[in-house]
């Protein structure tokens, strides 16, 4: 009769076993082939594993696309860019404003989460230190005022917005790289360059311009995510990016990954310097 009662309980623990609870499936974080993407996209997946929530990354060739067909459930960028892709002919410019128009804009089922205000990837124009001194401000409304016969140069590849505030600006000169396009800057063949705000590192007779009244279209870092799929845990896990991320450390991270460190690694690295949930 003993033996037969731990048989019984045996069979009754083996069957609450079986009818466990089956593990959470692993959040599909999509990104495109380029450095910030990846980068950004391990970022917000060890987030989410830093909230108890499985997640993995995907690249894609077009992860947006991905993310309405359901293949991927969060997908990171900018504001600016998503802006442009969902809603091109949009005026918005500062990044408060931009925010929301690319929230009007999103397809039906996906939603965004917090954008990082401190966090951005935008174009910026970068002029000589002596061109600064000539121009008597560090600010693009001065190269607006000198709009006239400016020549403008970038790397091949890179992003040139054709006009800054009501400054329209001449087709850009292409370099191969970023050492012949300094070059080129500092020898007079271009008045300006075009780079980013979050480049990792800037020479030091290089003064890249702010835009403190917005001429140039914001691109603030930005989850969205495929709406009731993601439960209120793992949407705060990445809206906690948004709190702690800012442009150094992102330039920091950028110059890490170009360097040929993983990104995966170094979006762990950072998030154990900034833990979430404090």
């Amino acid at each position: 009769m003993a033996l037969r009662r731990v048989a019984v309980l045996l069979a009754v623990l083996l069957m609450a076993g079986c009818g466990g609870a089956p593990p959470a499936p692993s959040v599909a974080v999509g990104a495109a082939p380029d450095a910030a993407s990846t980068l950004l996209a391990h970022l917000y997946a060890a987030a989410l594993r830093s909230y108890g929530s499985p997640a993995h990354v995907e690249q894609s060739a077009d992860p947006l696309t991905d993310l309405d067909t359901g293949e991927v459930e969060v997908v990171p960028g900018f504001t600016g860019r998503l802006l442009t892709r969902f809603d091109p002919n949009a005026t918005a410019r500062a990044a408060a404003q931009v925010y929301r128009s690319m929230i009007s804009s999103l397809p039906e089922g996906i939603g965004a989460g917090d954008y990082a205000q401190s966090a951005e990837d935008k174009p910026a124009l970068a002029v000589t230190e002596a061109t600064a001194g000539a121009w008597g401000r560090r600010d693009v409304a001065a190269l607006v005022q000198h709009c006239p016969g400016l020549t403008v140069g970038k790397v091949v590849g890179d992003r040139s917005p054709a006009a800054v505030a009501t400054c329209r600006l001449p087709s850009a000169v292409e370099f191969p790289d970023a050492s012949a396009l300094v070059g080129a800057l500092r020898s007079g063949r271009i008045d300006a360059a075009w780079t980013s705000s979050a480049v990792p590192e800037t020479p030091d007779d290089v003064v890249v311009l702010s835009d403190r009244t917005s001429a140039i279209l914001a691109e603030n870092v930005v989850p969205l995510y495929r709406r009731n799929e993601l439960n209120e845990r793992q949407v705060l896990s990445l809206n906690e990016i948004a709190g702690e991320l800012d442009t150094g450390s992102l330039a920091d991270m950028l110059g890490k990954v170009a360097s040929g460190t993983d990104p995966g690694a170094v979006a762990e690295e950072w998030l154990a310097a900034h833990p979430l949930g404090r």
